[in-house]
């Protein structure tokens, strides 16, 4: 009650102290540096949590846009001028709660006395003189309410609503409101300056305001119910999710371990075949340890015969026994000793080699569903054949239909139609793009202009391009800025605002659509001119290399949030359209995935081909709007066949690689993968 009070006191005596938002006297006045409004910064916080997810501060009064940094509100300049404002405003009430600490003055006489009562009736504080004449004249004041201040002031009762007075005629009270100048007035104003107005009654226009109040709060009452329940069936989902991934691992778990019992039984196996060679090996060298030993046993024991005490009484036999026993040891010391033996059995151990099984990748299985693709989730059949198309939002997208058809329709992947409401719905449009704060451009069909509107509808600028022009397409970059093409070998940049020509450059071809990357490159393409190409120019118009269609295909490109480009050939004749991804490199573009063929209703070949996330793709052709899923997983096995040097390797689709395989000179690798 007290802060009311206050609030009614400043609004009268000081209009330019009630924050805008919360219409209450400034408390940490925070001006918008874009703008220079300014607002209690409580006020901005609790309107920021409704914009988290955005860098920037939309003005609720201008729209215009006010950078944040990472600290957001906290980072904003307060504004001294009101704040000492206020404060002064403040002292002179006597503090923040100075209605609790002082009478409200008599408004029924001059006394300026403090007030003892409220009359419901005139609507007027009373001191006790005027009370008492109030109710000393019974004839005429016999049936006013006449309340207490003190029960006033304490909250026991309500006052009901206090008329400001008109500044211009004082007498009057400001109980009328004008809807087309949006200010309240006396009847004696509406007399004189609002006769052709529309005029409510100040209590009628309140209570509209407040139904619609209510009928918000009861929508964002529903809308909180809906999303908790959203937020319960996620946690739901979350459960199955988490299900259906143990389930998963179980099963990946379960094949590792089956491979794991193959492959330790295949380990005994060669373990039992590498001791059992071992034995061999030993088996051999072991003969040759017990022939080498034979031998010098038989050496010992001859030279035992022979070396005798009595060699000068042999004769006749035992001469000759002797000179037979010293000619075999002779024999036998001229052998030649194997040493070649025992080396040939280590050198053929260390030729066995482990070869591993033809399968030299252990691999324990794949997930179904892994492999990249494209996908159609919706077609929608529009109203006329479509002449520009933009992005709304990460599922849905603006169309126009040039000369075939008025106005602007919002589609989502739902297949949900809607029109767009807040510009002219009479226009011919050529093309369209929507800004980062929900402004939008259009530009006209068979002119060289380009409006810009507000979100609430109204014409922000008018874009003019150079004479001779007509049938403008356009686009935005990162920042805001408007790209303009126009079935001509140029390409100009707008400032946001459209009031600026930033610049301007030449194409190698005609260029019909194009797109940026967040880094500020520009890919072209030249649609269903001949030939059909698809260029990526920087700034200064510095080109890479093109890529061109085959005869009668025609190429439309567009950009996804993580500067990934995907091109799609348009076959008219043969109703089918591929789509490409790319990777930027430098200027060129570097061919990632080619999706299998899509068949589809072709019967033009003007075409637009838009990226609403990096899941989703839009195509239109015609009277045909297509919602395309992408699915991008799955490994990349790349041959350089006879390049040198020549090997192979293994990527992921964000392009890291693995170990290569690197062959040897003169020979050359080739590449494939099986089911």
């Amino acid at each position: 009650m007290a802060e009311k009070c206050e609030s009614e006191k400043a609004s009268i005596s000081s209009p330019n102290l009630i924050c805008p938002l919360c219409l209450d006297i400034f408390v940490e006045a925070t001006i918008l540096t874009s703008c220079g409004h300014t607002f209690c910064r409580r006020c901005l916080k609790k309107y920021d949590l409704t914009h988290q997810d955005l860098d920037h501060m939309i003005c609720p009064l201008c729209r215009e846009i006010t950078k944040l940094s990472d600290n957001r509100v906290d980072d904003l300049r307060l504004n001294v001028s009101i704040n000492g404002c206020v404060d002064d405003y403040h002292a002179k009430c006597g503090g923040m709660n100075a209605v609790l600490e002082m009478c409200q003055k008599c408004t029924a006489c001059k006394s300026k006395k403090d007030a003892v009562s409220f009359c419901r009736t005139c609507t007027f504080y009373m001191c006790d003189k005027c009370l008492h004449s109030h109710q000393q004249l019974v004839v005429i004041f016999g049936d006013h309410e006449m309340v207490s201040i003190d029960d006033v002031i304490e909250g026991k009762v309500s006052i009901g609503h206090l008329f400001e007075k008109c500044s211009i005629h004082k007498p009057e009270n400001k109980d009328m409101f004008c809807e087309d100048c949006k200010v309240h007035v006396c009847h004696k104003c509406v007399l004189v300056g609002h006769k052709a107005h529309e005029i409510k009654n100040q209590v009628d226009f309140e209570q509209e305001l407040r139904r619609k109040v209510e009928d918000l709060a009861q929508r964002c009452a529903d809308k909180k119910t809906e999303l908790e329940k959203n937020i319960q069936n996620i946690e739901i989902q979350r459960h199955e999710v988490h299900t259906a991934v143990q389930t998963l691992l179980d099963d990946v778990r379960q094949s590792y371990t089956i491979k794991a019992k193959e492959l330790e039984e295949n380990l005994r196996n060669l373990t039992d075949q590498i001791n059992a060679l071992k034995h061999s090996f030993d088996d051999d060298l072991n003969v040759l340890k017990s022939k080498d030993r034979q031998r010098i046993k038989s050496i010992c024991s001859s030279i035992t015969l022979v070396d005798n005490d009595r060699l000068g009484h042999l004769e006749t036999d035992t001469l000759s026994a002797h000179i037979l026993l010293c000619e075999e040891l002779d024999t036998m010391l001229k052998e030649v000793t194997d040493h070649t033996s025992a080396s040939a059995i280590t050198k053929k151990a260390k030729g066995r080699r482990f070869k591993p099984a033809d399968d030299t990748r252990l691999d324990l299985g794949s997930i179904a569903g892994s492999d990249p693709k494209v996908e159609v989730i919706q077609c929608v059949d529009l109203r006329s054949d479509m002449h520009g198309m933009t992005r709304y939002s990460h599922n849905s997208v603006g169309i126009v239909y040039g000369l075939c058809a008025q106005g602007i329709d919002i589609i989502g992947s739902n297949g949900g139609k809607q029109q767009c409401s807040n510009i002219p719905n009479d226009g011919r449009y050529n093309d369209l793009v929507y800004q980062q704060d929900g402004s939008l451009c259009a530009s006209l069909c068979d002119t060289n202009e380009a409006y810009i509107y507000s979100t609430l509808g109204s014409r922000k600028a008018t874009i003019r391009v150079r004479d001779g022009t007509n049938d403008l397409n356009v686009n935005r970059s990162q920042s805001d800025e408007i790209i303009i093409t126009c079935d001509d070998a140029q390409v100009y940049i707008y400032d946001p605002t459209g009031s600026t020509l930033k610049h301007t450059f030449q194409t190698k071809h005609m260029t019909y659509q194009a797109s940026t990357t967040r880094t500020g490159l520009i890919v072209t393409s030249s649609c269903s001119a001949n030939p059909s190409v698809v260029t990526v120019y920087d700034r200064d118009g510095n080109a890479g290399e093109s890529l061109q269609a085959p005869e009668d295909v025609c190429l439309y490109a567009t950009v996804d949030e993580q500067d990934r480009v995907y091109v799609a050939s348009v076959d008219v004749d043969n109703s089918s359209v591929v789509i490409r991804l790319y990777d930027l490199d430098g200027l060129n573009l570097k061919e990632r995935v080619e999706f299998q063929a899509l068949n589809m209703t072709l019967e033009s070949y003007w075409c637009y081909l838009v990226s609403l996330s990096p899941g989703m793709l839009v195509f239109a052709c015609n009277a045909k709007l297509y919602f395309i899923k992408v699915s991008l997983t799955g490994l990349i096995v790349t041959s350089s066949c006879s390049a040198n040097p020549r090997v192979v390797t293994v990527y992921d689709r964000d392009g890291n690689a693995g170990e290569f395989l690197q062959a040897p000179e003169d020979v050359y690798l080739y590449a494939t993968v099986d089911e």
